[in-house]
């Protein structure tokens, strides 16, 4: 986000709200990411699936509590009253592979909180780089997809759980 010309660029709170978040999840603070969302909002993603909102707030969590080299470089954030959309690019470790996925989001406002958060990836291409041989081999297979995802359901009850 950034101004052209003499006159500063009016930014939607909307856009701002993807710009803190974004800012929020380089510097590993998932309680300003939780803080985001509204009480009913919706994640979705390939790897995790469809989540709630205290689901996708226990994601944030669980991820940066565990990262010890994520950042995210992201770019074209824009939003009005009602939807948004930015770019984003993860950089990451994943069982020692070194991982670099492209994503896509889009989201849904609702009192200039987000009420739904959709983020697309190529899920073989993210196979590839963190699951190693398996995911390149096996990254374009539904079986594949749907146990690893699995598994990150698995990891993410289990954290929930050791929440309590």
């Amino acid at each position: 986000m950034t101004t052209t010309g003499k006159a500063p660029d009016v930014v939607h709170p909307n856009a701002e709200l993807i710009d803190r978040f974004y800012t929020a999840f380089n510097a590993y603070d998932a309680e300003t990411m939780a803080g985001s969302y509204t009480d009913d909002a919706a994640f979705e993603d390939p790897a995790f699936g469809q989540l709630t909102a205290d689901e996708v707030r226990d994601m944030w969590r669980m991820l940066l509590g565990r990262a010890t080299d994520l950042r995210a470089e992201y770019r074209d954030i824009r939003a009005d009253d009602q939807t948004g959309a930015a770019h984003w690019e993860a950089y990451y470790t994943f069982n020692g592979h070194p991982v670099h996925n492209v994503i896509d989001a889009t989201f849904a406002f609702t009192d200039r909180r987000i009420s739904r958060h959709v983020d697309v990836f190529d899920w073989p291409r993210w196979a590839g780089q963190a699951l190693g041989l398996p995911g390149k081999l096996l990254g374009r297979t539904s079986f594949l997809h749907a146990r690893a995802q699995a598994s990150a359901r698995k990891q993410l009850e289990t954290y929930r759980a050791g929440q309590v």
